[in-house]
Order: C-alpha cells, then sequence, then structure tokens
C-alpha cells in the first residue's frame, strides 16, 4: 500500500534499485520458482542432451503457476536488456546468473548441500536467459 517517488534522489542509484528488486523476490514467503519445482529444476539442468536440457526446463517453466510464470518472462526479459548493455554494465549472463540464481530458487529445507545448490542455482537463471526466446517465445521489442 506504501507509494513510492520513484523521482526521489534516492532511486538514482542503481545499486539500490537492484538490492530493493533483489530483496523483493528473497523476501517472498515462496520463491518465484515456487518450493515443489525446486528439485524438478535441479534434475533438468543436469540433463546431458543440452536440447533436451533446454525442453525439460521450457516444460517447468510453462507449468508454473501463471502469476509465477508472468512474472518470470518479465523479469527475465529485463535481465537480458541489462545482459545486452555488459559493455558498459559489466554484467555479463553469468554475473546475472551468480546474483539473481539464489535469489530466485532455493529449495524449502536446508539439506546442507549449499555450494552444490548454487551451482544449480545459477545454471537454472543462465539457461533460461540464454534460452529466453526458446521458452517464452519471441518478443515483441
Amino acid at each position: 500500500e506504501e507509494k513510492l517517488n520513484l523521482d526521489d534522489s534516492q532511486w538514482e542509484d542503481i545499486h539500490v534499485v537492484t538490492g530493493a528488486l533483489k530483496m523483493f523476490f528473497r523476501e517472498l514467503p515462496e520463491p518465484l520458482f515456487p518450493f515443489c519445482f525446486f528439485e524438478l529444476f535441479v534434475e533438468a539442468i543436469k540433463t546431458q542432451d543440452y536440447q533436451q536440457r533446454v525442453q525439460s526446463i521450457k516444460k517447468l517453466v510453462s507449468q508454473l503457476p501463471k502469476p509465477n510464470h508472468d512474472t518470470m518472462k518479465v523479469l527475465f526479459r529485463h535481465l537480458q536488456k541489462i545482459i545486452a548493455k555488459a559493455s558498459e554494465n559489466l554484467m555479463s549472463t553469468q554475473g546475472i546468473s551468480i546474483v539473481f540464481g539464489p535469489t530466485l530458487l532455493w529449495p524449502q529445507f536446508d539439506t546442507g548441500n549449499m555450494a552444490v545448490h548454487m551451482v544449480y542455482q545459477n545454471q537454472i537463471v543462465e539457461l533460461i536467459l540464454i534460452e529466453y526466446s526458446e521458452i517464452f517465445g519471441p518478443t515483441d521489442d
């Protein structure tokens, strides 16, 4: 219900905006990739054949609840725009994946495999960024 004034000077610092975005996703009661999908995405990213891996991830994304799917589509499109300016902002696909992987998906219960999970979280986000058009369809812009 709080109204934000985006003209306020505090929003001029891109780090503040990025931090707010990450905090929003991190503080959701359930991640953007719902808990019940975590292991399914991890298993999909482990698939050896690249095209089969992409298709498995695409199928899982299509099965997400509509609000999660639609939010993911908008967020990943925005992240692609950031990556397109990597020469200016130094944010590569891999860099974005490292930043957003653990923010967008995590297991419901800590199983002590945090380092292993982090590798898969990053790989899942990176694959979706690379294969955005295949997973979500062509963009209008």
